[in-house]
């Protein structure tokens, strides 16, 4: 299983972690403009692809100008975000692009389903990770590949995403790493 897991990088200490590890990829979450140019250095340098919230950097701005700036200036792998104006700007640039969707009821389910329809997102996350319904409901209606987030702490929580038909799972819970 650990080949689904996805790294989400919070802290120094994260990254720190990460770099000491195996893994190729990760998602950057809760990062200040002010370390991402050091950040990426240390990621390029490791060989390990970037996937960028551009929601959760702090000190800019959220918006599809933040995403290009960030895409021209970094290169990620590719970019998550909640909007789909940056996910539309990030797609026109050529970068994956990663919808973070929050189900917290059915309702939240329906509405989602209904914009990953219309931004067609490369990948879709979906938080709580643990909303094992909601991803194998999502991967059937929308053939998207899904991302489980939040809330994951234990190994059968992973087990139950990935057999729910997440394609990666992403936890800051530095023990499943």
């Amino acid at each position: 299983m650990k080949e689904n897991i996805l790294p989400a990088i919070r802290t120094m200490k994260d990254l720190e972690k990460l770099i000491q590890t195996d893994y190729k990829a990760c998602v950057i979450l809760d990062t200040h403009v002010g370390h991402l140019k050091s950040t990426m250095e240390l990621l390029k340098k490791g060989h390990v692809d970037t996937y960028m919230h551009i929601d959760l950097i702090k000190g800019m701005s959220h918006d599809e100008f933040a995403c290009e700036y960030i895409i021209q200036n970094y290169q990620p792998k590719g970019v998550i975000s909640t909007k789909m104006r940056v996910l539309k700007k990030a797609k026109s640039l050529n970068t994956t692009t990663i919808l973070r969707v929050f189900i917290i009821d059915s309702q939240a389910l329906k509405r989602s389903i209904d914009l990953i329809k219309k931004a067609q997102p490369d990948l879709v996350e979906v938080l709580p990770g643990v909303a094992s319904k909601a991803i194998k409901t999502i991967n059937e209606e929308t053939q998207t590949p899904v991302i489980a987030g939040g809330l994951i702490s234990q190994d059968d929580e992973v087990q139950e995403a990935v057999a729910n038909g997440a394609h990666y799972i992403t936890t800051s819970n530095r023990r499943l790493w």
